[in-house]
C-alpha cells in the first residue's frame, strides 16, 4: 500500500490558533487631561475547519502534510483597536470522511454532504480591553484580558466510501470480474489471492436509466479480526452500503460453511453489519451443470435471498440485479445507511500511518491546553494582585 494512490486513513495534528490580548493603553492627548483607558480588545484566534469537497476521492492530499496550524489572533491597539483575527484553516476532505480522536478513539464528527462544515476546533477569543473594566470606583484599570489559548489535537481521518451495495467474499471470490463486467470500473483481476488491494467503486446500470453504486473491497479470510491477511482494515468501506453481497464460489467445499465465516468476520468488525440486507451469490456457476446445480441448493444457508451466476457468460446477472435493487429500496435498507460509528481500537487501527512522530516545539506557547475555566481563573488571579479591592 505505500506506492498506492488511494488513502482512506491518515493521522494528524491540528491546533486552532490563540487569541490576541487585550490593550492596557490609556488616551493621552495635549488637550484631553485624564483621559482614561482606551485599550482594544484582542482578535481570535483561527478556527480549523473541516469541508466535504465532493471531487476529492482519497486522503492523498493530508498525507504529507501532518500538522495543520491556524494563526494566532493580533492583541488589541489604542484608541480601542480591535486586534486582527486570526486566519482559519479549511480542510478539504471527501464525502464520507470520519473524524477520530487520536488518543481515546473516540468518533467526532463526519462529512456526508459536499459542502457541509464542521468547526473541528475553535480558535481562542481574544481578551477584552482595559476599557471595559472601568467603573466609577476604579476609573483607570491597568489591567486587561489576556487571549484564550489554543486548542491542540491529534486526529484521525477514516474515508468510508458512499455505495449502495458492498461486496463480501474470500480472495478470488470472483468480486473484481464481477465489477469490472456490470460497471464501467477496471479493477486488477488475477487467478492469485488478494489481486485487489484498495476498494473500487462503479456504477451499475439497471432498467429504465436507473442505476446504482457498487463496492468492491479486498478479499477478507478467516481470522481477519486477528490481523490476518489484509485484516479488517477496508471493511470501512461498506459500513455506509445499503445491502451486503456475499460472493462465495460454486466449487466451495462447504458454501455454508464459507458464509457462517464470512458473518462472523463482519460481526467482529461491527455488529451493526449484521442488521444489513444481505443477497448470496454463488460465482463461476459457468461450470456447473443442471445437476450440481441442484446438488448445491440444498447446502446454502437459509433466509438469505440466493442467486447461481456468472460474470463470464453472464448467467443470472438480471436477476442478480432485480434483486440487489429490490433490496436497495426496501424500507430496511433505507433505515440502515446511517450507522453509529465505533470507537478506533488495535484492530480498526493502521500502523504505519500512526507511528510517527507529532511533537514540535513552539517556545512561544507556553499555555497552549489550558481549558476555559483555568483561562479565567488565571486573568481574575492576576487582576485581584494588581487591583486587590
Amino acid at each position: 500500500m505505500a506506492d498506492s494512490n488511494f488513502i482512506d486513513y491518515v493521522k494528524i495534528l491540528c491546533r486552532s490558533g490563540k487569541g490576541g490580548a487585550g490593550s492596557r493603553h490609556y488616551h493621552r492627548a495635549k488637550y484631553v487631561p485624564k483621559g482614561g483607558p482606551d485599550g482594544g480588545d484582542g482578535g481570535r484566534g483561527g478556527h480549523i475547519i473541516l469541508r466535504g469537497n465532493r471531487n476529492l476521492w482519497t486522503l492523498l492530499h493530508l498525507r504529507y502534510q501532518r500538522h495543520i496550524f491556524a494563526t494566532d489572533g493580533e492583541s488589541g491597539g489604542a484608541g480601542r483597536s480591535f486586534g486582527k483575527d486570526g486566519e482559519d484553516r479549511i480542510i478539504e476532505v471527501p464525502v464520507g470522511t470520519a473524524v477520530f480522536d487520536a488518543e481515546t478513539g473516540q468518533f467526532l464528527a463526519e462529512i456526508t454532504e459536499d459542502g457541509q462544515e464542521i468547526k473541528l476546533l475553535k480558535g481562542g477569543k481574544g481578551g477584552l480591553g482595559n476599557c471595559h473594566f472601568a467603573t466609577p470606583t476604579n476609573r483607570a484599570p491597568r489591567y486587561a484580558q489576556p487571549g484564550q489559548p489554543a486548542i491542540e489535537k491529534s486526529i484521525v481521518l477514516e474515508l468510508k466510501l458512499l455505495g449502495d451495495v458492498g461486496l463480501v467474499g474470500f480472495p478470488n471470490a470472483g468480486k473484481s470480474t464481477l465489477l469490472s463486467s456490470i460497471s464501467a470500473a477496471k479493477p486488477k483481476i488475477a487467478d492469485y489471492p488478494f489481486t485487489t488491494m484498495e476498494p473500487s467503486l462503479g456504477i451499475v446500470s439497471y432498467r429504465d436509466g436507473k442505476s446504482f453504486v457498487m463496492a468492491d473491497i479486498p478479499g477478507i479470510i478467516e481470522g481477519a479480526s486477528e490481523g490476518k491477511g489484509l485484516g479488517l482494515r477496508f471493511l470501512r468501506h461498506i459500513e455506509r452500503n445499503a445491502v451486503l453481497l456475499f460472493m462465495i464460489p460454486a466449487d466451495s467445499a462447504d458454501i455454508r460453511k464459507d458464509y457462517a465465516v464470512l458473518l462472523k468476520e463482519l460481526k467482529e468488525f461491527n455488529p451493526e453489519l449484521m442488521d444489513k440486507g444481505r443477497v448470496l451469490a454463488v460465482t463461476k456457476c459457468d461450470m456447473l451443470d443442471e445437476e450440481l446445480t441442484e446438488a448445491l441448493r440444498a447446502e446454502l444457508p437459509e433466509g438469505i435471498p440466493t442467486v447461481f451466476i456468472s460474470a463470464v457468460t453472464g448467467q443470472g446477472i438480471n436477476e442478480l440485479k432485480d434483486i440487489l435493487w429490490h433490496e436497495i429500496n426496501s424500507d430496511a435498507a433505507k433505515t440502515q445507511v446511517a450507522i453509529t460509528h465505533r470507537a478506533l481500537d488495535v484492530h480498526h487501527r493502521v500502523p504505519e500511518e500512526d507511528n510517527f512522530v507529532f511533537e514540535q516545539e513552539d517556545p512561544d506557547d507556553d499555555s497552549m491546553l489550558l481549558t476555559d475555566e483555568d483561562w479565567n481563573d488565571e486573568f481574575w488571579a492576576e487582576e485581584s494582585s494588581v487591583n486587590p479591592d
